[in-house]
């Protein structure tokens, strides 16, 4: 599904966030990169979503070079990837349903599938009692599974989560990383990234490890490891 083939990102200071990366992605994985922060691992997610371009080298989505694509089909391709961030970026004006629905909206889904697939996903991620609710209504692990609901609605592929319980207590961390995982038994790719060594520990799944813009280990089943 993804490829990152000797992929290089030098900043305009200078700084080195991705050296000479490459490694693929299977459709229906669950990956996780880990490192320390400033190790390359949210650079390396915006690739994948042409939020950045690599420097040198090349990143394949499905055979295609994501960069050499046209704005329209990189439109395409972001509707087929969900992403959860650690900050949330939920709308604090709308109630959770409206926050879920307002992705399906800019989607153009119709108003029957809003209503049936809403409170499906909201029941999916335990956050059905909270549908009415808004977003400072809620604990830092109910908005994270806002996030994850509004990342999901519309069936990505891919699903990228980018340090997605930097913010989260040890409970509602585990919790996050089940409803990840429970994602993932769709067979939605999932493509984590982490400094949490428990998270890593505990999932048994495979693991990339990131230092300094390199890939210094890549473990099918692995450990957190630097």
């Amino acid at each position: 599904m993804i490829y990152f083939d000797k992929v290089s990102k030098i900043y305009p200071d200078q700084s080195v966030a991705l050296d000479d990366v490459s490694f693929t992605i299977e459709p229906g994985q669950f990956t996780s990169v880990v490192g320390h922060s400033g190790a390359g691992k949210s650079t390396l997610l915006k690739m994948i979503i042409a939020e950045e371009r690599p420097s040198a080298g090349k990143v394949f989505f499905d055979s295609t070079d994501i960069h050499k694509m046209s704005r329209r089909h990189i439109a395409r391709l972001r509707r087929r990837i969900g992403t959860v961030f650690q900050d949330f970026r939920l709308l604090p004006a709308k109630n959770i349903f409206e926050n879920v629905a307002f992705v399906m909206e800019t989607a153009g889904r119709t108003e029957a599938e809003i209503a049936s697939d809403v409170p499906y996903i909201l029941d999916l991620v335990g956050l059905t009692p909270k549908i009415s609710s808004f977003p400072s209504q809620l604990s830092s692990g109910e908005r994270q599974r806002v996030a994850i609901a509004r990342a999901i609605v519309n069936q990505p592929d891919l699903l990228l989560a980018d340090e997605p319980t930097a913010n989260l207590d040890p409970v509602n961390t585990f919790e996050i990383i089940e409803i990840l995982c429970k994602i993932n038994e769709t067979g939605t790719t999932v493509l984590l990234t982490t400094h949490n060594k428990g998270v890593i520990d505990n999932l048994g799944k495979r693991v990339v490890t990131l230092e300094n813009g390199k890939v210094t280990r890549d473990d099918k089943s692995g450990k957190y490891v630097l």
